[in-house]
C-alpha cells in the first residue's frame, strides 16, 4: 500500500511550524555567535545549531516538492516559506527559571 502524503491543510500547518522554529533557531544562533568564538572547541554548539538550520531547510525544500506533487492545484511557495506574520511562534521562557513549576531566577 502506498501512503498518500499529507492533506493540504497539514502542509500549511507544517510550513508555519517549521518556519517558526527556523526563525527561533536563527535568533539563538545570533546569540551564540555573539557569545562564543566561531572556531575551536567552544564553537561546537553554534556549529550544531547551524547544522540544525541546514537540516530544517532541507526538510522544508523536500516537503515543498511533495506538496506540489500531491496538491498541484493549490500548492504555493508561501506554504513552506510564509511571511513573518504567518509563522508559528515558538514560546520561550523570558529568562532562566521562568518555566512552569520552577522557582524564579535568583530566589
Amino acid at each position: 500500500m502506498t501512503k498518500r502524503g499529507l492533506p493540504h491543510p497539514e502542509h500549511l500547518r507544517l510550513g508555519q511550524v517549521l518556519s517558526g522554529v527556523r526563525s527561533q533557531l536563527i535568533h539563538e544562533l545570533t546569540l551564540l555567535t555573539n557569545a562564543y568564538p566561531r572556531t575551536g572547541p567552544r564553537a561546537f554548539p553554534m556549529q550544531r545549531v547551524e547544522d540544525a538550520i541546514e537540516a530544517l531547510d532541507d526538510a522544508r525544500r523536500a516537503l515543498e516538492r511533495f506538496e506540489v506533487d500531491e496538491h498541484p492545484d493549490v500548492a504555493d511557495v508561501y506554504d513552506y516559506y510564509p511571511d513573518d506574520e504567518h509563522r508559528a511562534v515558538v514560546e520561550v521562557p523570558p529568562k532562566p527559571g521562568a518555566s512552569a513549576g520552577r522557582r524564579p531566577f535568583g530566589e
